[in-house]
């Protein structure tokens, strides 16, 4: 690997996103590439998450800030990040760094090994990596959801929703230029399309905390099963 763009989508983050900026900026310069970039994506928010990034440009030239037309939706912002993105391989996390930037090396190892395009970060492979749990109902809900979406798509992830994920450049053009949907159901349709088009992925364990203010409402969970059903369709 000698460059990677990491792309973070990001919606009403002023709080969180120095602290998340500077770790993944300091991550980044000590990596041996002849390219880098920490990609925002703003997603409309309505606080100070855009001027945050534009104040950092000057002194950080790697930093870029994309913005999206309003409030469009995480899978959206990924999409727009992952097209706009200049590195050799492309990492989307999420803005509160639930999986550290440090495990992106546990990707990038899988993916050598198993000569994949696509390594995506799981909770499920090995529970004992999460640090920090969600609580019952929603663990629960996160694993019916991941049963529901293996049988119906046949896909072979047991977690396709950690916000962790790598594409080789070339797989991310292919597969984002192809998703449809905005939502947070965007990582299994971006999955399911890669493996319609014969693009090689892996299922990598990686560390996890869990961290307070998730934006997934309970009408957003219940259309994410409605949405299995319109990747299967569309495939």
């Amino acid at each position: 690997m000698t460059s990677l763009s990491v792309v973070i989508p990001a919606y009403n983050e002023e709080k969180r996103l120095p602290a998340t900026l500077d770790r993944v900026l300091s991550w980044l310069d000590a990596q041996a590439l002849e390219f880098r970039e920490l990609i925002v994506v703003n997603d409309g928010s309505m606080d100070g998450t855009a001027a945050l990034v534009e104040s950092l440009r000057d002194a950080r030239p790697c930093l870029r800030l994309l913005s999206n037309p309003g409030n469009r939706g995480k899978g959206y912002s990924v999409r727009h990040g992952m097209l706009e993105a200049r590195g050799e391989w492309v990492l989307f996390s999420d803005a509160d760094l639930s999986t550290p930037i440090e495990d992106a090396a546990r990707l990038f190892a899988a993916a050598s090994e198993a000569r994949a395009d696509i390594a995506i970060g799981s909770r499920a492979v090995d529970r004992s990596l999460v640090s920090v749990h969600q609580s019952a109902l929603r663990e629960l809900s996160g694993r019916f959801f991941n049963l529901v979406m293996r049988t119906v798509t046949g896909l072979p992830f047991r977690d396709t929703q950690c916000g962790f994920k790598l594409y080789r450049a070339s797989a991310a053009r292919e597969v984002f230029q192809r998703q449809q949907l905005d939502g947070f159901s965007f990582d299994v349709e971006d999955l399911y399309i890669a493996s319609m088009l014969g693009i090689p992925a892996v299922e990598v364990p990686v560390h996890w905390a869990n961290v307070e203010g998730t934006k997934v409402s309970a009408f957003t969970g219940l259309r994410s099963f409605a949405d299995l059903v319109r990747i299967k369709r569309r495939g």
